[in-house]
């Protein structure tokens, strides 16, 4: 029983992305500041494909599948730049100016970061630092939204699709910013156990996909 509820979490980067995408295809007209939250689902089955394979086919995959911790990079830097643009396109006056800059200076921080501090092709783990940044950052445009809807004295907020991506996405970096950060030092000693965590990023993973299914389900609706 344990070995069939772990193949399923260690497969859930990726059926995960087909419930909100299943949605999608049902209700296909969506307002246009989900174009980057499908953006980034639509590539995050690529990558997620390619990393699970990778992972659970260790020892039959080309070299470039494994180690495949350079992908996990690329797909933190796709979610950050896509999930920072859905918050810029809801054109929410709040902290406008610095919601735009943002994403620029962090990437040129990130190229900066990988250039002189950081492998970007690191063999034994991802960038815990890349990561724990975009958690970080993230997690100050869900703030940000919360708050200015809490400026407009907003009652009926879980009527608006955009709630629903913005409270799973909260859920996820909320939990997984600790964790993020010292990725890189755990798993040097506790690799069991950073193993282990894996699953739970898994669940979190599961509620974004989730919410965002009820996002798309709720806009199409209304």
């Amino acid at each position: 029983m344990f070995k069939i509820i772990k193949a399923i979490l260690d497969w859930s980067e990726v059926w995960a992305l087909l419930i909100p995408l299943t949605i999608l295809l049902i209700r296909r007209k969506q307002p246009p500041y989900f174009r980057p939250i499908i953006i980034y689902l639509l590539l995050s089955l690529l990558l997620d494909i390619l990393i699970d394979i990778g992972y659970v086919y260790s020892g039959h995959v080309p070299h470039w599948l494994n180690p495949n911790n350079y992908l996990y990079n690329i797909l933190s830097i796709i979610r950050f730049i896509c999930f920072s643009s859905f918050f810029i396109l809801l054109k929410q006056p709040f902290l406008a100016t610095l919601k735009k800059i943002l994403p620029l200076v962090s990437l040129v921080l990130i190229i900066i970061n990988f250039l002189f501090s950081e492998d970007f092709f690191n063999p034994n783990t991802f960038s815990s630092r890349l990561f724990a940044t975009e958690a970080g950052l993230l997690l100050f445009y869900c703030l940000q939204y919360y708050l200015y809807n809490m400026q407009e004295e907003k009652t009926t907020t879980h009527r608006e699709p955009e709630f629903w991506i913005v409270t799973g996405l909260s859920i996820y970096v909320v939990f997984n910013f600790l964790y993020f950060l010292f990725y890189t030092s755990l798993i040097a000693n506790h690799v069991n156990f950073v193993v282990f965590m894996w699953n739970f990023h898994n669940v979190s993973f599961i509620i974004l996909c989730i919410f965002i299914a009820k996002a798309f389900y709720v806009s199409r609706s209304k």
